[in-house]
């Protein structure tokens, strides 16, 4: 995903206020990007780089700690942050269902943002709402009992309209 000058601009002096905090120490890599991460939301090459620099080893090092652990984004988030619940309740309730429905109205997969940078799509781990499965959370609002049907609703709250006649499996969704 393409930054822009502004973004690459924030990533930098953000990455730097935080360095501010820790030594050169490579065992402060890890917390490190934790807070990049925390700071921006994901850990963008800008940031990989700074961080590498400042603990003087090579950005590839930084890079292969960040995309080894699942924890780091390497992408910005989605304005919108859904995440679908894959917890034994869930799955058990119809959770790949539901993921699958978001994967076809966002025409996105697991782990991306749609080009407008509107939403992005997450599978996660139980919840904590088995009662409510198959569970959506979106902008840590959860919603439950969700189905295909909800799933139109809720993107209709955010303004997506999906047309009618393309509600069916694996047609497209028009978003505005």
């Amino acid at each position: 995903m393409h930054l822009t000058e502004e973004e690459k601009r924030v990533a930098l002096e953000q990455t730097g206020n935080i360095l501010e905090n820790y030594s050169r120490e490579r065992g402060n890599l890890i917390p490190i990007l934790q807070q990049v991460q925390e700071k921006l939301g994901y850990v963008p090459l800008v940031a990989m780089e700074e961080v590498a620099r400042h603990l003087g080893i090579p950005a590839v090092d930084v890079y292969s700690v960040a995309t080894f652990y699942n924890q780091f984004r390497l992408i910005p988030p989605g304005k919108h942050q859904i995440k679908v619940c894959m917890g034994t309740a869930c799955h058990m309730k119809g959770g790949n269902i539901i993921l699958d429905c978001w994967k076809r109205r966002l025409g996105i997969d697991v782990n991306q943002v749609t080009p407008d940078r509107e939403f992005s799509l997450e599978r996660v781990a139980c919840v904590g709402c088995c009662t409510m499965a198959p569970v959506t959370v979106i902008d840590e609002e959860v919603y439950g009992k969700v189905t295909p049907t909800r799933v139109d609703g809720l993107l209709f709250s955010f303004g997506v309209k999906i047309p009618k006649g393309q509600q069916k499996e694996g047609e497209a969704v028009e978003q505005q």
